[in-house]
């Protein structure tokens, strides 16, 4: 394993896939700590130039049925992970439990793989992401929130309406189709599968001016 500040092979998602719509959850206090996450410097979306082109494909076939993406969190610096990390074991702070983990202490979060102790994400080709309808602007109904840690927000969970769970569908077919992976406990998260750092970890902040230096 390989740990790199290095993002020569990265770019800034919106210069490649414009009509994505960004919600950057870690650079906000709206997410399961409560506090923006270390080492989101910029309120954007980082991926590795292969996540970006393959995206911009799923993108495009989602447009042609009237849905566009929206992101939530692509790459994460490993400092960010660390902060994850470190809340879970020492900060006893729970105040964002009702809305994220109702139903689980936080150190499950981690046992159970909603959280992780080196996350994907920071190699540079996961992304998490919704869709939304291009006639009224909203997000599809996926039958849980972004980042409820719950088995509802299993891709495969049935626990949901017939309509929520097609949406789920819906998008996991696409971005499969364009040469992403899902993963079994958030339908959220999507991973490349040809990804081109598979043993490096990135370590440089989410900002547009560091990407440009």
């Amino acid at each position: 394993m390989e740990i790199t500040r290095d993002p020569s092979g990265f770019v800034i998602l919106s210069e490649h896939v414009p009509q994505i719509v960004q919600e950057i959850r870690y650079h906000s206090t709206y997410n399961f700590i409560g506090d923006r996450i270390d080492g989101y410097e910029d309120p954007i979306a980082l991926l590795t130039i292969d996540a970006a082109r393959a995206l911009k494909g799923a993108a495009n076939e989602l447009m042609v049925q009237g849905y566009r993406l929206k992101v939530f969190d692509a790459y994460r610096p490993a400092c960010a992970v660390k902060h994850f990390v470190l809340w879970g074991i020492e900060d006893t702070d729970i105040r964002m439990k009702p809305y994220f983990y109702p139903k689980l202490e936080k150190q499950e979060l981690f046992m159970k793989g909603y959280v992780a102790k080196q996350s994907s994400h920071s190699r540079g080709s996961a992304i998490d992401v919704t869709l939304l309808d291009m006639k009224t602007g909203k997000e599809l109904d996926m039958g849980s929130p972004f980042d409820l840690f719950d088995p509802i927000s299993h891709p495969d969970c049935r626990d949901i309406t017939d309509e929520q769970f097609e949406n789920r569908m819906i998008l996991q077919s696409v971005m499969t189709r364009n040469g992403f992976a899902p993963i079994d406990c958030e339908w959220w998260h999507f991973m490349l599968k040809d990804e081109p750092y598979p043993d490096t970890y990135f370590e440089f902040p989410v900002s547009a001016a560091y990407l440009r230096k």
